[in-house]
């Protein structure tokens, strides 16, 4: 499978991703979540995720139990791994499962790590013979022009919601001695003021906390 499939396969994955997450969270809040820290309408970690499940567990197309096994360890580390390493970068907690039970430091925790394995039974099984039979009646060309459009507009993006993501540390309180939670819905309130991105992002991670204190 070329660069540029897996390119394609990432991005239609992650747009699907996003679909089920927004589906998914506006049900739970009974309101329309643009779900995401991108602008657009996709979710980096689902298409990594279908690719990283693609090229290393496309062997076990037969053995469905092994398939599922296999697909809830590769997602329970990579949303881990992704947790981490935003909470790191940011110093912002996006996303917490300390209220779920058999959840791991709130990172990751059964319910998702089991969905984690029924998608991957569904990409391998159902979704990647049909997306990749549908690529494949493309010309070379077309898929080259399709990529290259679709590597401008979500590198671009990247760009523009890192910028607005970092705005977060940007806020300024002195807030003394308050607690996680104070923290953290102070910057809420502050970022729902700013810019139509940063409400949001705020929109989009109702779980979110902040982790500290800022300075401008």
């Amino acid at each position: 499978m070329s660069l540029k499939i897996l390119f394609l396969l990432f991005m239609i994955y992650a747009f699907l991703g996003w679909v089920l997450e927004t589906i998914v969270v506006s049900i739970e809040s009974k309101k329309i979540v643009h779900r995401g820290f991108l602008v657009g309408p996709y979710i980096p970690i689902f298409g990594v995720g279908a690719i990283l499940i693609t090229l290393l567990l496309s062997d076990y197309d037969k053995d469905i139990f092994v398939l599922f096994i296999m697909s809830c360890f590769l997602g329970a580390i990579l949303e881990y791994i992704t947790s981490y390493l935003m909470e790191k970068i940011f110093n912002t907690r996006w996303w917490d499962y300390s209220h779920e039970k058999f959840n791991l430091n709130g990172r990751v925790c059964l319910r998702t790590t089991i969905a984690f394995g029924i998608l991957g039974i569904i990409l391998i099984e159902v979704l990647n013979p049909f997306f990749v039979n549908l690529l494949d009646k493309l010309s070379d060309f077309s898929v080259s022009i399709i990529v290259i459009i679709l590597a401008i507009i979500f590198v671009t993006d990247l760009i523009v919601s890192f910028r607005v993501i970092s705005k977060i540390k940007s806020v300024n309180f002195g807030l003394g001695k308050d607690t996680t939670e104070e923290v953290s819905l102070k910057v809420r309130e502050a970022l729902k003021k700013r810019s139509l991105l940063t409400r949001r992002l705020v929109s989009a991670f109702p779980d979110l906390k902040i982790l500290g204190k800022f300075k401008k």
